[in-house]
């Protein structure tokens, strides 16, 4: 396996996107629009809840489900 070349100085984190270049940057990974509608969705955080409401609804449940932080925080 080739070995892959050390990383650069990293000069600080602030320096490392200059103000010039983050409009581009940011439009790039910001969600286009209608890539972002579920974050529409009323979700429940408790499964429990969303049961008793999709029974009264007459609708199925969608368990999304991850491992780590809810937030991201891991």
């Amino acid at each position: 396996m080739p070995q892959l070349p050390p990383p650069p100085a990293s000069p600080g984190a602030a320096d490392q996107c200059p103000a010039t270049k983050f409009a581009a940057r940011h439009a790039l990974v910001k969600p286009a629009a209608g890539e972002d509608r579920w974050a529409s969705i009323p979700w429940q955080t408790s499964l429990w809840e969303a049961r008793q409401e999709a029974a009264k609804a007459g609708k199925p449940i969608v368990l999304w489900e991850m491992d780590g932080h809810p937030l991201g925080c891991v």
